[in-house]
């Protein structure tokens, strides 16, 4: 990772991407506990864990910029999120943290929500698919055909594992609860069975097209719309086009953003840079040049005495904003070419041409001379 790029917020709070709200409240909770600036005074390693952490909850609770950074990534939610000001405030009313160390033992203790999500089923995988683009493509947008590989349910045992005219039986382990309970203290704790998987059931005769899985391997073909604006490390999700569920939803599909690298154009922001050779020449008598955008060739003007480096901007021919308003800039960077491989001619006039000069047409270097004057007086 580079230095200075965020963590992905999921990774921060160490919870899958279909995590609950429970379960990224206590995951959260586990991380403010023990990296909180007032356990850890003076630690300064402990302060920004907290404050990583504090801001990938902020985004993940609220379900709204939770889905705009799962579809776009950090880009989604640019602004939300971290601190001003200095010091930090406690877990009161009125902020995201509130409840956040009230109930959140519902999970774990007693067998009441264990019996609820193994009613409600197995939810599918979510799935990656990852995306190489052009740089008009993530500019603008583009909509994409692509393959994916899916589960789908077995028509010979209709998912449910078993041989075609039997049935799965009741786990022996957990007698169908889907979970076992064990005693630790004064709290009963319940944990998935590691026999069925919280499936309650059991296969003794699997069904030979699917080995017991109650599904095959199959492919389908998605069309999927890029929106313009989009960086490496953007993030699409399109919903329930994961794995299937066992008898709970799909998953979903993530289409992780690569863009390609371009041969004249780099992405600043949303801002386009270009550099564009030019020669002594151009730069001392001023010249007219034909500049590449992403829109197609613009005419600009460069006056004389143009220094390399200078750097013009072409308003409204950046990257288009990925919230749907406005357009970067294009910033065009002079660079001038020092000529090579003089014929004789060449270089007695250029020798001419630095006699007849004197230094007043060097503003630069005259400066320069000064100031080094200036020093060593």
């Amino acid at each position: 990772m580079a230095i200075g790029e965020k963590r992905d917020y999921y990774e921060v709070l160490d919870v899958h991407r279909n995590a609950s709200e429970t379960e990224i409240k206590k995951a959260f909770r586990k991380v403010a506990i023990q990296h909180h600036p007032d356990k850890n005074p003076g630690d300064k390693a402990a302060e920004d864990r907290f404050k990583e952490a504090t801001e990938a909850y902020e985004v993940l609770s609220d379900p709204q910029k939770r889905a705009q950074y799962d579809q776009y990534g950090h880009a989604g939610v640019s602004g939300a999120g971290g601190f001003s000001g200095g010091g930090f405030g406690g877990f009161g009313a009125g902020t995201p943290f509130g409840d956040i160390f009230g109930d959140i033992f519902g999970d774990i203790f007693g067998g009441a929500g264990a019996g609820r999500n193994r009613a409600q089923g197995r939810r599918g995988d979510d799935l990656l698919y990852n995306m190489e683009i052009s740089f008009e493509e993530a500019a603008f947008g583009v909509e994409k055909k692509i393959e994916v590989p899916f589960a789908k349910r077995c028509v010979s045992c209709n998912g449910s594992g078993s041989k075609p005219g039997t049935d799965p039986k009741v786990c022996p382990t957990c007698r169908g609860a889907g979970q076992v309970r064990y005693q630790q203290g004064f709290f009963s704790v319940s944990k998935t069975c590691g026999q069925c998987n919280g499936e309650g059931k059991v296969v003794d005769d699997p069904c030979p097209d699917c080995s017991g899985k109650g599904s095959t391997k199959d492919t389908k073909t998605l069309s999927v719309k890029i929106p313009g604006g989009v960086e490496t490390g953007s993030r699409l999700k399109v919903t329930g086009e994961g794995g299937q569920g066992k008898g709970g939803p799909n998953g979903d599909l993530y289409v992780a953003i690569n863009v390609n690298e371009h041969a004249i154009f780099q992405r600043e922001d949303n801002n386009v840079i270009c550099e564009i050779p030019i020669s002594f020449i151009q730069a001392s008598l001023g010249c007219e040049l034909e500049v590449p955008t992403l829109d197609g060739k613009v005419a600009m003007k460069i006056p004389d005495g143009t220094q390399s480096g200078k750097i013009y901007r072409l308003k409204g021919k950046g990257i288009p904003s990925l919230q749907g308003y406005g357009r970067g800039d294009q910033l065009v960077v002079i660079r001038i070419e020092t000529p090579t491989n003089l014929n004789k001619k060449q270089k007695d006039l250029l020798e001419e041409f630095a006699r007849i000069s004197g230094e007043d047409v060097y503003p630069m270097k005259k400066g320069f001379l000064d100031k080094v004057m200036d020093f060593i007086s």
